[in-house]
């Protein structure tokens, strides 16, 4: 399903229940040793879903160890991005002189719990989550801004090598296009970011990419 949010070149594994049988890949028993059995086989499922992703572009299977952030650290040459969530397991990758950074996040369709709104938006972005709400209520909105900012989050530190916070972003959405925009309230590499949103069979999916720089003639 995240493919349909990610420009050509950008390859995707997905997976809709956990890899039972498939055991920790060797390399990265550190990361899911202290993990419950359940988190275990998320992030072997996720892992997984990385690796088959990254045969594709042909890059020979390996262990996908975790950066001082917990984030997944790529092969040379590699930017990608894994979201896991009840039911799903994603990952996308692609080639670093394609994209300079991509970000993708899933989250369950349904609204988030009381008091985490005020936690993860800005002032601004309450009243234009209630008219989105009025204007189509089939979409959980909240939810939805949540993934978002997730998935800015997860293209901004490979650019800036640094936190994000939810109060560093200020959202808007394009119902119409199914797009998202995120003007960042903090100096860095990038001042803002464009993504992609889907809701579809009890999911929300994002994405936000972000284009390479020309190589030099």
């Amino acid at each position: 399903m995240i493919e349909e949010l990610l420009p050509a070149g950008v390859r995707v594994a997905e997976a809709f229940r956990d890899l039972d049988d498939e055991p920790v890949y060797p390399g990265e028993e550190s990361a899911a040793a202290q993990a419950v059995e359940s988190r275990r086989r998320e992030f072997v499922t996720a892992r997984w879903c990385a690796r088959e992703a990254l045969a594709q572009l042909g890059v020979p299977p390996g262990p996908i160890l975790r950066g001082e952030r917990r984030e997944p650290v790529w092969p040379a040459g590699v930017v990608g991005s894994i979201t896991h969530c009840a039911g799903y397991r994603g990952a996308a990758v692609a080639d670093a002189g394609h994209l300079a950074s991509l970000g993708i996040d899933a989250e369950t369709h349904a609204p988030l719990p009381e008091g985490v709104l005020e936690a993860v938006t800005v002032p601004a972005e309450r009243p234009r989550l209630a008219a989105l709400a009025v204007q189509d209520s089939s979409v959980c909105w909240d939810r939805l801004l949540f993934s978002a900012k997730e998935s800015v989050y997860k293209a901004w530190f490979p650019l800036a090598r640094r936190m994000l916070g939810f109060d560093e972003a200020e959202l808007t959405f394009d119902p119409a296009a199914a797009v998202f925009r995120a003007r960042l309230l903090v100096t860095g590499p990038v001042s803002g970011f464009t993504g992609r949103w889907l809701v579809k069979d009890g999911l929300v999916l994002t994405a936000v990419t972000v284009n390479a720089a020309p190589a030099p003639r």
